[in-house]
């Protein structure tokens, strides 16, 4: 079996192409089915298959465990024909990592190591949640089980024993520091919030601080959109109140799992017909986007997307290295133990079938003894029988292949072979 991790992230592809491999939370398990039934029709074994994805704003990554014999291509195949997007143009923005360099990958994510905002937390949560749906749909087997519990447990010692996540700015805390370019004072400010997810509640609590004028919550489901304006005083709308309500904010965040925009060009023009012209800040967190991109061409506006607030996110980096080398040599270490953990499995097989032949080939000798005692043969003659017959029996595999082996795999046999049946004394 073979491990391995394929996939793109914001640091090899742009939003634009990070959103149409975006999965929503009740895809991935149909999609790790597909990845499944796809290594099938490539030759693979089904049942020995094993694959998991993560879909975040910021990744949509496969990891896999597999038998092919080039299980890197027909996973990099399996992501661009799922999504029906042209192998060619997609394949320069993909990772191939096999083995060691997969583990690392896995690890380094779950460590917060791999993200837009260093040390952030969010991202082990993502990959429990991707680990449960992987479980569900039936991914997980011996390998990527163990691999994932082990990268929960190096995220756990990393964040325990270095300062990964001190002085961190979040993407919440950037795009406050963004609103201040565009407004001197957020208090002045009416601020909407599309959503009611986790990236939402933390944009709300950074804003809130900054104690705005109002806070509006606007989602689809209007209990949660209440519960969340409850914590800050603020209210909650329906989705569907947008195209009468939008041009009341001065700041809209929006962060939802909708596939499909959720504001249009012209729902924006008509927000800034009846504003005026008073300038809108918007940020747009999600992945597939809620707004559609055309709408940065508008005076008036300033739309930010995720890759957008990268550049804030890394202020502090410098002083963050003493840390990301400590983890690193911790994730370098683990890696070590993992892949020797699988070096282990790789033989089991080997071992299990030396144990079975040898088994078979001591009660042929021990039932030929016992024929001999039966028979009144001296105790010390059927001794010296049972050992020699064993002896010549467990020898006479390798003298055979040591015959029949030419050229070089001779001469390894012949350094290997001593080395094998070198007993203690």
């Amino acid at each position: 079996m073979q491990l391995l991790a394929v996939g793109l992230n914001h640091t090899t592809a742009p939003v634009s192409l990070r959103e149409q491999l975006a999965l929503a939370p009740d895809q991935i398990g149909k999609a790790v089915q597909s990845a499944r039934s796809w290594f099938a029709r490539q030759g693979a074994v089904s049942d020995a298959q094993e694959a998991a994805i993560l879909s975040t704003c910021n990744r949509t990554e496969m990891y896999a465990a597999s038998s092919l014999p080039n299980p890197l291509d027909a996973s990099a195949q399996f992501l661009a024909h799922y999504h029906a997007l042209n192998y060619a143009e997609l394949r320069p923005h993909l990772y191939l990592l096999p083995q060691h360099d997969a583990v690392r990958h896995a690890f380094r994510v779950a460590s917060g190591l791999d993200s837009m905002v260093l040390g952030e937390p969010q991202i082990l949560g993502q990959m429990k949640d991707a680990v449960r749906t992987a479980e569900q749909a039936g991914g997980l087997g011996t390998y990527l089980h163990q691999l994932f519990q082990r990268s929960f447990a190096v995220a756990k010692e990393v964040r325990t024993t270095t300062e990964i996540g001190a002085h961190s700015v979040s993407m919440a805390a950037a795009a406050v520091r963004l609103a201040h370019r565009i407004f001197d004072r957020i208090a002045d400010q009416h601020v909407l919030f599309i959503g009611a997810g986790e990236m939402i509640e933390l944009c709300a609590a950074h804003f809130a601080a900054q104690n705005p004028k109002s806070i509006t919550i606007a989602n689809r489901t209007m209990e949660r959109g209440e519960a969340l304006a409850t914590r800050y005083e603020g209210n909650a709308i329906r989705l569907a109140e947008l195209p009468e309500q939008l041009h009341r904010f001065d700041i809209v965040i929006s962060c939802t799992a909708s596939t499909l925009p959720l504001i249009g060009l012209g729902l924006v023009e008509r927000a800034v017909k009846a504003r005026r012209h008073r300038p809108i800040f918007m940020v747009d967190l999600a992945v597939p986007r809620d707004i559609e991109p055309e709408v940065a061409r508008l005076d008036d506006v300033f739309l930010y997307t995720v890759d957008d607030l990268a550049q804030v996110v890394q202020t502090g980096m410098e002083s963050r290295q003493a840390a990301v080398r400590q983890a690193e040599a911790i994730i370098e270490t683990r890696v070590e133990s993992f892949m020797h953990w699988v070096g282990d499995r790789a033989v089991v097989p080997v071992i299990r079938e030396l144990h079975e032949s040898s088994e078979a080939l001591r009660l042929a000798e021990l039932e030929r003894a016992r024929k001999m005692l039966a028979r009144g043969d001296d105790a010390e003659a059927v001794l010296e029988a049972l050992s020699r017959g064993l002896t010549a029996k467990f020898l006479h595999g390798p003298q055979q292949a040591l015959h029949q082996a030419q050229g070089d795999e001779r001469a390894r046999l012949a350094d290997l072979l001593p080395q094998l049946y070198r007993g203690r004394r």
